[in-house]
């Protein structure tokens, strides 16, 4: 199954991280930071409006 945003992805990552771990490839501090950087880029875009939404209730 593909996840439907970038949030979901995080968290299901968040989740289960152990297969990139196994034989050292990865560390759970190394993905932490990794879920931690692009949560701070879904962060911003789901606090940004969308033109649409920009037009309909901040334009005069």
């Amino acid at each position: 199954t593909v996840c439907g945003s970038l949030r979901e992805a995080l968290d299901e990552l968040k989740a289960d991280m152990g297969f990139l771990t196994e034989g050292g490839v990865f560390t759970e501090d190394q993905i932490s930071g990794y879920i931690d950087l692009k949560m701070d880029e879904v962060l911003h875009y789901e606090h940004t409006p969308h033109p649409v939404e920009f037009g309909m209730y901040y334009s005069c």
